[in-house]
């Protein structure tokens, strides 16, 4: 029986695998899921533990991999979606790990933006560091915050918003986020960076209101896999989204 091309999670809910290989596969996360480690349990919402939880249970989709082991590679913030590298090994999480902190790996990201960006292209290279007056808040800082570089081009624009392709060079904490509302377009939907009632009312051409989702999607990795030398490019749909925010869909 071929195995499926989802992850089914006890609660019902489907997660949909762009990419798998000996090593890692690579999953579209919905939204509302925080990568936190398995022991955290100040929320139901523990993406980690589901999947430990899963593959201990035996669910088909990880049976019919023989998997034991699924570690997620990096962060995406609990309310971003798209593109999750997990880790079928703990050497695998290593060397990909490793990917990740020596940046090579290249990263693409979709974010819907409150107002019109004037420029459109532009280099945020503002240091970030934590925000001592918020926990789990970040923020420029200019003296103690560590280097940080997100490249931005706009690909549309609407009334009030505009689709931003943001391809971040450094892999800070919130960096597409902060960058952005540095650059004075929070990413629509952003409460911790953002003022809500800021997010705009309607899209262009008379469209579907914007909701109070985060505006921000991975949709493209691409790196050299440590094991095989192989290119490796893995894209996540983009139509669904765009549309959400009433957007065409762009030429990336």
């Amino acid at each position: 029986m071929a195995k499926p091309d989802h992850i089914e999670l006890p609660t019902g809910e489907r997660i949909a695998i762009l990419y798998e290989d000996r090593s890692v596969i690579a999953i579209d996360k919905p939204r509302n899921w925080m990568l936190v480690p398995f022991s955290w349990q100040k929320t139901n919402r523990n993406l980690q533990a589901a999947l430990t939880s899963s593959i201990a249970a035996g669910d088909f989709w990880a049976r019919s991999r023989g998997l034991r082991f699924l570690r997620f590679v990096h962060r995406l913030d609990a309310d971003t979606t798209g593109i999750l590298l997990v880790a079928k090994s703990q050497g695998a999480l290593a060397s990909y790990g490793a990917l990740f902190e020596s940046r090579q790996m290249d990263k693409v990201y979709l974010a819907v933006v409150a107002g019109v960006p004037e420029q459109t292209q532009w280099t945020c290279r503002l240091k970030i560091g934590q925000d001592a007056d918020q926990r789990g808040r970040m923020k420029v800082d200019a003296r103690h915050g560590k280097e940080a570089e997100t490249h931005f081009r706009v690909l549309e624009t609407g009334e009030k918003t505009a689709l931003v392709e943001a391809r971040p060079y450094t892999g800070r904490t919130h960096q597409i986020r902060v960058h952005l509302t540095a650059s004075g377009h929070q990413v629509v939907g952003d409460e911790l960076y953002g003022k809500s009632e800021q997010a705009p009312t309607a899209q262009r051409r008379g469209r579907r209101q914007a909701n109070e989702n985060l505006g921000l999607r991975a949709i493209a990795l691409a790196y050299v896999d440590p094991f095989t030398r192989r290119r490796v490019q893995i894209r996540a749909p983009i139509e669904a989204f765009v549309q959400e925010y009433g957007f065409e869909l762009p030429k990336i």
